[in-house]
């Protein structure tokens, strides 16, 4: 089973450590898929919004797109999208969105993957409810109710998570939590991004 793959170094280390199965062959950018064409599949986890053209390759393409929908980015059929976020490859379970045939589901049984088919929406679940936990945390900052570290302890012992708020925001990075926060504000003004949020991001962008 070869897959050809685009990503950052740790996104590499994280599929070959994590999927051993695998044949994978790694490549500098997803352009390159086309001079692969006996490849089983293609991931493009390198999160660029302007969609290469895929149309030459025959078997299924798997983009990390977490915001933008495949509606959005006008994608051929053979494409799907998953959370290709820090912390989500190496889940045993991944949410995908797209027309997921035979083929792609036997790719991911030989990697051991099982998948949940989700709606083309921004943030599929996982990352929507993150990213709301996130800024909650945020607005809870900005209130004084406590320190980022003492957040942390609290939800990883009140709730169980792997990590608190504010280590998931370090790892994932508070510009993606703010630009999905964004996207999803336009349908609902409950996904306001805090003030607190936006300014921690400001001031590492500047």
């Amino acid at each position: 089973m070869q897959i050809v793959v685009a990503a950052s170094d740790e996104q590499w280390e994280v599929l070959t450590r994590a999927y051993p199965k695998a044949e994978w062959k790694r490549v500098k950018e997803c352009n390159e898929f086309a001079y692969h064409q006996t490849a089983d599949a293609y991931f493009d986890l390198t999160g660029n919004n302007m969609l290469p053209d895929y149309s030459s390759l025959k078997k299924t393409v798997i983009i990390n797109s977490v915001i933008e929908t495949l509606q959005e980015l006008k994608a051929p059929a053979n494409v799907i999208r998953i959370n290709g976020w820090p912390g989500f490859l190496q889940r045993p379970a991944w949410e995908m969105a797209g027309t997921i045939d035979e083929h792609t589901r036997s790719v991911l049984e030989s990697l051991g993957i099982r998948l949940h088919v989700v709606a083309d929406e921004p943030g599929f679940i996982a990352a929507r409810i993150i990213a709301m936990i996130v800024n909650e945390a945020f607005l809870a900052l900005e209130d004084e109710v406590s320190s980022k570290r003492e957040i942390d302890i609290a939800m990883k012992l009140g709730t169980n998570y792997p990590f608190g708020p504010f280590e998931w925001s370090t790892a994932i990075g508070t510009e993606n939590i703010v630009a999905l926060l964004e996207k999803l504000n336009k349908e609902s003004s409950r996904y306001k991004p805090a003030d607190l949020l936006i300014k921690e991001v400001t001031q590492r962008t500047t």
